[in-house]
């Protein structure tokens, strides 16, 4: 499978896991608004996923998927690489279930650590520990699915893997429409958390199992094996989840911030992490096992011109996005969110933070191209350093800007900090030779920038001339046809403009969703 027919396939059934998402964020909004309760379950949701996306899914898919490969390709009948696997599940299992255990019991103490500024009032920092409870054993769950998704990818069994955050949101929001008029809507969704990490666990099990890929439980061993996958897998803890740290560390600081903060970020950052899991993540998971192979079989220009084309497609269609989200935020924010216990200054304040965040939006899947380029060479401590320079100015940042900006600065900070992390991150690799951007993609950067300014030109005069957005007297349908609209015509005129300037043509894309590379 080329490149870009993976990367369709997984941004395909992301862009659904999203749109899922946006849903289950609706009915969300609708059920708790953003104030105490909100800002409660958005730290207990956070918690699991902060540790999925730092250790079990960025760290791990960074060192398990290039061993994991190798052995593949050493041993095409795949037995060797599923004792591997088999081994890498068990001591995971074992690490998990006593992680897991540790952190249960000494949840207040975390919750001090995770959200400081709950603790001048005691009922919004019981509620927080209990909901955090309920939702922590996610992590076991999708800590697993992790390990059964590198399999699959390395496998290039991409579909069921990009299928499976769709289980969780349909399990969420099953849970709202279900159970929330009896019992408490953050307890609910709590409890829904953890139940769609089981079923995730299940759908991949039966889709290992189908590809004769099954996993047997053992014995956990500290085989060699294993150690190298830990030695590898160590730095990359941190390299990988340079974006989450940055996050992380602004819910710690906007826990002192006003009530709803906390929750204006979040539902800002659901919306800016379309683009991120369509075409980021789903480009960097498909580039890691192809750069793998690349690496391993000795095409280092190969791998250099792999690298470039993915990273023309992400600019492509991210640099539009970007413009988009920080032009017309409020007529999303207002289109997606403002009902029930979401107010008119609820949207106000998410689709300021929203375009401040999309000013970072290149830069988070710009890290998500770069970073495979050290992995697939084994290389997960050079990353480490490049992350703890953006981690230390993203808090320097965000503490000179929280005051005057509130949530503004915190958006403004991780942005700032995630474009030093991508200039440090195609430094490193242009200094080694791995990387270098070619002509071909020098000569269509500008040309991108100037589509997507005139989209933006074409935006801005519609929200200008399409009235209200946002308060009691917006009716919900032609809402949401005016936003409709704009958003056709907005891609309508990127398209026509980047055919006219030669950003990108149409058979480029034809051609590249065939494999051809170079076209």
């Amino acid at each position: 499978m080329s490149l870009w027919r993976a990367t369709a396939t997984i941004g395909g059934f992301t862009a659904i896991s999203r749109i899922a998402g946006f849903a289950r964020d609706i009915l969300m909004t609708g059920v708790l608004g953003a104030g105490l309760v909100a800002d409660c379950f958005v730290v207990a949701f956070k918690l699991p996923n902060f540790f999925r996306r730092l250790f079990a899914e960025g760290a791990f898919n960074a060192a398990f998927v290039p061993l994991f490969t190798r052995r593949l390709t050493e041993d095409p009948s795949g037995a060797t690489a599923r004792h591997f696997a088999e081994e890498t599940q068990a001591v995971l299992l074992t690490a998990l279930l006593a992680f897991t255990a540790i952190v249960q019991i000494c949840m207040p103490w975390v919750m001090y650590v995770l959200a400081p500024g709950f603790s001048d009032d005691s009922a919004k920092f019981e509620l927080a520990v209990e909901l955090t409870r309920i939702t922590f054993p996610y992590l076991l769950f999708i800590s697993l699915v992790s390990l059964q998704g590198g399999i699959l990818n390395a496998c290039g069994k991409f579909a069921a893997v990009a299928g499976t955050p769709i289980i969780l949101n349909l399990t969420m929001i099953s849970a709202m429409l279900w159970l929330v008029p009896a019992y408490p809507p953050g307890h609910v969704l709590a409890f829904a958390v953890t139940a769609g990490g089981v079923l995730q666990f299940l759908w991949l099990f039966g889709a290992l199992r189908q590809a004769g890929m099954g996993l047997r439980l053992r014995l956990p061993r500290l085989t060699a094996d294993v150690r190298q996958l830990l030695k590898v897998m160590a730095p990359a803890a941190i390299g990988a989840g340079a974006m989450q740290v940055n996050l992380m560390v602004d819910l710690i600081i906007a826990s002192f911030l006003p009530a709803g903060s906390i929750s204006y970020l979040f539902y800002a950052d659901r919306v800016n992490q379309l683009p991120i899991g369509v075409i980021g993540v789903a480009v960097g998971t498909a580039l890691l096992p192809m750069l793998s192979r690349q690496v391993a079989s000795g095409h280092e220009q190969d791998a250099a011109s792999t690298m470039n084309r993915a990273m023309e497609m992400c600019l492509f269609f991210t640099i539009p996005c970007a413009v988009a989200s920080m032009i017309v935020a409020e007529p999303l924010i207002a289109t997606m969110f403002e009902r029930g216990a979401f107010t008119a200054e609820d949207t106000w304040n998410t689709a300021m933070t929203l375009a401040v965040f999309a000013a970072g939006l290149p830069a988070y899947i710009l890290v998500k191209i770069l970073t495979p380029g050290f992995f697939a060479r084994h290389d997960t401590a050079t990353p480490v350093r490049y992350s703890i320079i953006s981690l230390v100015l993203n808090t320097v940042i965000s503490l000179a800007l929280m005051k005057p900006f509130a949530q503004l600065g915190l958006a403004a900070a991780t942005a700032i900090a995630s474009w030093i992390n991508v200039g440090l991150l195609a430094w490193g690799l242009h200094k080694r030779g791995h990387f270098t951007i070619d002509a071909r993609l020098r000569q269509r950067f500008p040309r991108m920038l100037l589509a997507a300014a005139a989209m933006g030109l074409a935006l801005w005069g519609a929200s200008m001339v399409s009235g209200s957005w946002s308060g009691a007297e917006v009716k919900e349908l032609p809402r949401i046809l005016k936003l409709a609209a704009i958003v056709v015509g907005g891609i309508a005129v990127y398209g026509i403009v980047s055919q006219l300037v030669g950003a990108l043509r149409l058979r480029e894309l034809r051609g590249l969703m065939r494999g051809k590379t170079d076209s």
